[in-house]
């Protein structure tokens, strides 16, 4: 028996269809009765369960083989990374109490670094705080999700301009949801002995130059990859409706970028995705 969380949004989803579609037994995290029931139809069991609940978060992780587990970002949280601590205490107490064997969670490319790194740093404790919680524990550290390209795409159906913060023409890692899921689920079927660590980028480095043309592709017309200043990072978050406690760490994540903090610890041995470009951008047009 598996315990999955995040089943409500991409990396959770596919490990759990993954892990059906395979034989195996699958309890969901899902924080209302509600979201669980498509996956009761699919044969998964359902556990109601607040991951910042230690008592429901315990039960739902107790028996279970291995689990799945994620620190979801909220938003709406006045300071997001002693928000996302607090959460990461309540889940390592919760971890300790199940007598979990197999952790997997998922963290991210840089979070080897304890600041300077923007929203990472919360994976960064979550990593430091759950290291040793169980004999077997996986850490995904995963490239730029090409899902986020998704807050973007109206502007290039619309206007037909891919905005990025940086560069244009530089590739660098990043990944689709799918591999990411898919990695998991690989990592949860062989447990590591001890500490495993996972750095996972896509099938190739991309540019956003790259994602345009894919996009372009994809769109039926041209699209244009337009560099605005990493300075101009915060400013232009907060006018798109970022709060700007976030937009604060997300400018700081992209000037780590261009410092060439945002990369893996060990870029010699990643691991890389199977989908192409074009196929992982398809399901966000």
């Amino acid at each position: 028996m598996f315990a999955i969380a995040g089943v409500s949004g991409h990396t959770g989803a596919v490990v759990a269809d993954t892990l059906l579609s395979k034989g195996q037994k699958v309890r969901v995290i899902v924080r209302t009765a509600e979201k669980g029931v498509a996956w009761q139809k699919k044969g998964a069991e359902v556990a109601v369960a607040d991951l910042g609940d230690v008592a429901a978060l315990t039960k739902a992780l107790t028996g279970a083989t291995g689990a799945y587990l994620l620190s979801p970002p909220n938003f709406a949280a006045a300071d997001f990374i002693a928000d996302r601590t607090a959460l990461i205490g309540t889940m390592a107490k919760a971890i300790t109490a199940s007598g979990l064997k197999s952790l997997v969670f998922l963290s991210s490319v840089a979070a080897q670094h304890p600041a300077g790194t923007g929203p990472i740093v919360s994976v960064h404790r979550a990593e430091q705080a759950f290291g040793t919680l169980a004999p077997s524990v996986t850490f995904i550290r995963a490239a730029y999700f090409l899902e986020n390209y998704g807050s973007v795409i109206p502007v290039a159906k619309a206007q037909g301009v891919l905005p990025n913060f940086g560069p244009v023409d530089v590739k660098f890692p990043q990944v689709c949801t799918k591999d990411i899921g898919e990695a998991v689920v690989q990592a949860l079927l062989t447990p590591a002995d001890g500490l495993r660590v996972i750095e996972l980028a896509g099938k190739e480095d991309w540019s956003v130059q790259d994602v345009a043309a894919a996009l372009s592709s994809l769109l039926g017309k041209p699209v244009q990859a337009v560099a605005a200043p990493v300075e101009a990072a915060k400013a232009g978050l907060m006018q798109n409706g970022v709060p700007e406690s976030m937009a604060t760490l997300y400018a700081e994540m992209y000037a780590g970028m261009g410092k060439g903090l945002i990369m893996f610890e060990k870029p010699g041995s990643i691991s890389r995705g199977t989908t192409p470009l074009v196929d992982a951008l398809r399901p966000l047009v």
